[in-house]
């Protein structure tokens, strides 16, 4: 099996270790470089795994994983360059798998050897936990199979779109930061239970339960009848909440509350803010 190696063990670095490994990967085909000291500790000790330097952790591994913060980003690149120039071998076949937050593969390719294959994946934490959304954008040089080696990898922790690069700071407002808008729901919800009479603890789980049910809903529909939904999936959603919806009914008076609240438009007008600040982060060649 291939050896990963992934750089950088903060929240997204460890989210992908966490979830490989939970997703079945042996812990010797992986590998995690880290600057840190008592950082290094802590994910070795947590997790049984090797955390070396990056020279070390590039050595031999087919995919590398950079999960570093963007004000890292240099440094990192400019040291995997160095090994990927003076290594030989297997070191030509490698993937560079960047998960870094606005960081375009041109840039990167302009950092690397000619012909260095880089591929960009935005996935977000749920990878932790098995269950993670991952756009993919492939680079210039990679073959299609090493796309689809990248595609595999993260296809252990979630699902996997292939979308053209232009569209990454989309995916970023949506599923990137998707996780804190549901959280936000949950939190809001919450508090709403608690002041209509519920003690905490009931209102947390009746809470955090109706929305893993709800999700476990919308994913049945998507694959009802042998794979072919009843409806689009870009329609499921408003044909399940009508299915909850009777006429006149608890569920149909709180709904006109929502929508007179403009969540729509908010909700919207977040997208488009996280849109904006991911192009703005942008890290690009030009």
């Amino acid at each position: 099996m291939a050896r990963i190696a992934i750089i950088g063990g903060g929240n997204m670095g460890e989210a992908m270790l966490a979830g490989l490994l939970a997703a079945g990967r042996p812990v010797k085909d992986l590998v995690v470089a880290e600057r840190y000291g008592d950082r290094a500790r802590q994910l070795a000790e947590k997790y049984s795994v090797l955390v070396t330097s990056v020279a070390d952790a590039v050595e031999n591994a087919a995919i590398v994983i950079v999960a570093v913060k963007p004000q890292d980003v240099d440094s990192v690149v400019e040291e995997y360059a160095k090994n990927v120039t003076a290594a030989s071998g297997d070191s030509a076949e490698q993937v560079l798998v960047t998960v870094v937050a606005g960081l375009t593969t041109g840039y990167v390719e302009s950092k690397l050897p000619a012909g260095a294959a880089v591929v960009r994946v935005m996935p977000n934490t749920p990878v932790k936990v098995g269950v993670g959304a991952s756009a993919l954008a492939r680079g210039r040089f990679p073959t299609n199979e090493q796309v689809k080696e990248v595609a595999a990898l993260f296809e252990c922790v979630g699902t996997v779109a292939i979308v053209p690069e232009d569209q990454m700071d989309a995916v970023t407002a949506v599923s990137g930061s998707g996780p804190a808008y549901f959280f936000l729901m949950v939190e809001a919800l919450v508090d709403a239970g608690v002041a209509a009479g519920l003690s905490r603890q009931a209102a947390t789980d009746l809470a955090v339960q109706t929305m893993a049910g709800s999700a476990q809903m919308l994913l049945e529909e998507r694959g009802a009848d042998e794979g072919q939904p009843r409806t689009g999936m870009d329609t499921a959603p408003a044909y399940l909440r009508a299915m909850v919806t009777s006429p006149g009914g608890t569920t149909a008076a709180a709904l006109r509350e929502l929508e007179a609240g403009g969540l729509r438009t908010a909700v919207d007008r977040a997208v488009q803010a996280a849109k904006t600040r991911s192009e703005q982060l942008r890290i690009t060649s030009e």
